[in-house]
């Protein structure tokens, strides 16, 4: 089977890359750089003086589009079993209405790809990427503990 592509493949745009760091945090170690929010009557960040740390607001939020977005073009949505595969295709049923009816199901599979948690045991990995190549969902971490446990 070819590797399935998105939909549609945005240019994704971040406002800024860099974290957000705490006031004072890189001056003294018992502050963490985690970000919080600056309240003293006099602080220099809360007062947005020049030079100081930025504080973060609702200007640097992504575009609407590309939010949760991955940079291959697909939101991801956690998968625990087999079972996670019916709730989503049927969650999609919900959102598009009755796209599915107009026997086009392959383009909401374009728009999600699925992840494999990290608790998930080796045999239940391999049913649930067999599933998903039925299904020609894409799998974001098909590999992962297979191969490990494959060499031992």
């Amino acid at each position: 089977m070819a590797a399935l592509r998105p939909l549609t493949k945005p240019k994704i745009v971040k406002k800024r890359v860099k974290k957000f760091i705490r006031h004072q945090s890189d001056r003294y170690v018992k502050i963490t750089k985690s970000w919080r929010k600056p309240r003293g009557i006099d602080n220099r960040v809360r007062r947005r003086f020049k030079g100081q740390m930025l504080m973060p607001n609702i200007g640097y939020g992504s575009n609407k589009k590309t939010k949760h977005m991955l940079p291959s073009g697909f939101r991801k949505f956690l998968v625990h079993n087999i079972k996670d595969f019916c709730c989503f295709l049927f969650s999609m049923c919900m959102v598009f209405g009755n796209y599915l009816a107009s026997n086009h199901p392959l383009p909401l599979r374009r728009t999600h790809a699925a992840e494999i948690a990290h608790n998930v045991s080796s045999k239940n990995r391999k049913l649930i990427v067999e599933r998903a190549a039925q299904l020609a969902i894409k799998i974001t971490n098909p590999n992962a503990r297979l191969r490990s446990e494959e060499n031992e």
